[in-house]
């Protein structure tokens, strides 16, 4: 795919997101998809492939979360197979605590799938309100 065949396949998957279709980002993904949180705190770590990353990371993530959780794209840039998005998410715990988290998310593509995704977010919302997974 070229770069901006890439962008706007990224811009598809967080339309959906938006409207709290989570499904959409983990089909986008490549079997061998490996997701990363870099740093030194309680959730850095890498998941892969996507089997590790549904079990190991989304599914007990989005456990923590009452009614779902949106995410919306703020801005989109790519560059060759990478695409680069400045994201909000919206969610609710389901211990009643607000979750506005803020991200930007590094996506590498390949043959239409998303193979690799390094997230940064704010982390001391996350050590504050989500319980830890652990790796």
């Amino acid at each position: 795919m070229s770069t901006l065949e890439n962008k706007e396949f990224i811009r598809g998957v967080f339309a959906q997101l938006a409207q709290g279709n989570t499904r959409a980002l983990s089909e986008a993904m490549a079997d061998d998809c490996r997701w990363t949180f870099p740093g030194n705190w309680s959730w850095a770590g890498t998941w892969e492939p996507k089997t590790q990353v549904l079990h190991g990371l989304l599914r007990p993530l989005m456990t923590q979360f009452a009614d779902g959780y949106r995410m919306e794209a703020d801005f989109v840039l790519a560059d060759e197979d990478r695409v680069v998005v400045q994201a909000r998410g919206y969610g609710t715990t389901t211990r009643g605590e607000a979750y506005p988290q803020t991200y930007c998310l590094i996506f590498r593509m390949a043959d239409g799938r998303i193979t690799e995704i390094i997230e940064h977010c704010d982390t001391a919302l996350v050590e504050r309100v989500l319980a830890p997974i652990t790796t």
